[in-house]
């Protein structure tokens, strides 16, 4: 069954437009016809369009997602082939959405499936016509996707997962080990499917790609919301040590503070060391830290630096790697350290060898 011209849907139309305008860079192409909803095997392809070079018949057949998600760009692929099983001429599979990432680019490439999106990422080749273009910018509707699965809330499932990738969970089982709703579990959950970083069995979810999950993490992290302050000590060594665990080993519902960043990556894989000690706190743990290092209020030359949080949920996920050392715990370490210049990078990976052994 073919769909007339008039009746193709808006993104249809807007990836035959975009489709055209780069075949028409080419002057040795010539378009002979197009048709729509071309039947395959099983599936229809949305378009189908036959081109003349240098007086050989070619024909892409083109499937238009309104996600590139890896998970929607995995069935076009296989709509792609259904359609080449069923036709023997020269197809050449291509898919359009409205934005392809790194890693779809990469699954098109791998199953022989040429693409073009709407930001201006291209591949095509067939015959001795080349075309590649690469962009480096993201949509801004896919930024805001993306983020919105770092957001304190979904980031708490987000680390409790990676802590034991292997591990598979129920949706009720992982909302109370994340303190968040089963409907904020089922909003992370689509949106690791979606990016092939989790897989669903009968028992449960778990992540399958750990290392690409917590790589995307750390490209678009954003550090938890709350206030910097700097401050100075004179406390060092054993003196600041022990007045730090005192601190730590008190936390109850009013008063919570932990080491933070290189301050918390000592603890985990020590890896040289920096002028200053970090802290995330509430307003009672940061009042506690005051009195017990004796801090003074700098503008320059600080040795302490606490971010007082407001996310009092956040101070609760927590790890201790010593008796009385409260720390944030080895996912957050990472991702504070990679992204706290390029001494943080050189601490973060060493870390990461170190002591994120499932990404190996």
């Amino acid at each position: 069954m073919l769909k007339s011209n008039e009746s193709i849907n808006k993104l249809e139309h807007d990836a035959l437009e975009l489709l055209r305008s780069q075949l028409s860079q080419v002057p040795i192409i010539r378009l002979l016809g197009i048709e729509y909803n071309v039947r395959g095997v099983v599936m229809d392809i949305d378009i189908v369009m036959n081109l003349d070079v240098f007086g050989k018949r070619h024909t892409l057949a083109c499937e238009v997602k309104s996600s590139g998600q890896p998970r929607y760009v995995r069935q076009a692929i296989l709509q792609l082939h259904d359609f080449m099983a069923r036709n023997n001429q020269s197809v050449i599979p291509v898919l359009i959405a409205p934005y392809l990432s790194q890693d779809a680019q990469a699954l098109c490439r791998e199953q022989g499936v040429s693409f073009f999106d709407f930001e201006g990422n291209a591949y095509l080749f067939f015959d001795n016509i080349f075309i590649e273009k690469q962009v480096t910018n993201k949509p801004a509707a896919d930024r805001r996707e993306l983020r919105s699965l770092f957001k304190p809330k979904s980031a708490q499932v987000l680390r409790i997962m990676l802590r034991n990738p292997n591990k598979t969970w129920l949706v009720t089982e992982l909302a109370k080990a994340a303190n968040v709703s089963v409907g904020h579990i089922s909003n992370v959950r689509v949106g690791l499917l979606d990016r092939e970083w989790a897989k669903v069995t009968d028992k449960g979810i778990y992540l399958s790609e750990p290392d690409a999950l917590l790589n995307a993490w750390r490209d678009d992290y954003v550090p938890p919301a709350g206030k910097r302050m700097s401050f100075y000590t004179a406390l060092h060594g054993n003196q600041f040590e022990e007045a730090s665990r005192r601190v730590l080993s008190s936390n109850d519902n009013d008063g919570l503070a932990m080491f933070a960043s290189f301050s918390a990556a000592q603890w985990y894989a020590p890896y040289g060391r920096t002028g200053a000690q970090y802290f995330y706190a509430n307003q009672v743990g940061l009042e506690r830290l005051q009195s017990a290092l004796n801090l003074s209020s700098v503008s320059k030359g600080e040795n302490v630096v606490i971010t007082v949080l407001k996310d009092l949920d956040f101070l609760r996920d927590s790890e201790e790697p010593a008796p009385g050392v409260i720390c944030t715990d080895l996912i957050q370490t990472y991702l504070d350290l990679a992204n706290a210049g390029e001494r943080g990078r050189e601490s973060a990976d060493h870390l990461r060898r170190e002591k994120l052994t499932w990404l190996k």
